[in-house]
């Protein structure tokens, strides 16, 4: 599925310490914790709670975000819609890198098992 150019661009500009306080605060209003946050997103990425709270005292991209991640080799197995696009179908790899990031805090919030989560 192609993105537009603007989506794309507004996706990789995002900076990554303006969205984590929404990710925090989704996961938390449902019951969910910040450790169990950082755990996806250290599946995702790679990255430790130090390396997550520096690249937020950084202010860094969500390009440098992903330039500096690892993904996880069973990332690809995130699946499903999200905000209108199937992300197994987005061609830009930046674009679906964030998508996959918001569809694991979406899971999260809606209690799926962290097993599921983290695609075990």
């Amino acid at each position: 599925m192609n993105t537009t150019p603007e989506h794309d661009e507004r996706m990789a500009n995002m900076v990554f310490a303006t969205v984590y306080p929404h990710y925090v605060t989704k996961v938390e209003k449902k019951g969910r914790s910040k450790n169990e946050l950082d755990e996806v997103i250290t599946w995702l990425t790679g990255f430790d709670e130090k390396k997550i709270q520096a690249l937020i005292d950084q202010n860094v991209t969500f390009q440098t975000f992903f330039e500096q991640a690892t993904l996880h080799p069973n990332a690809h197995l995130i699946t499903w819609t999200i905000c209108g696009y199937r992300i197994e179908e987005i061609n830009n790899p930046l674009t679906q890198q964030v998508r996959y990031l918001d569809k694991l805090v979406d899971e999260l919030a809606k209690w799926k098992t962290m097993e599921k989560i983290l695609r075990k």
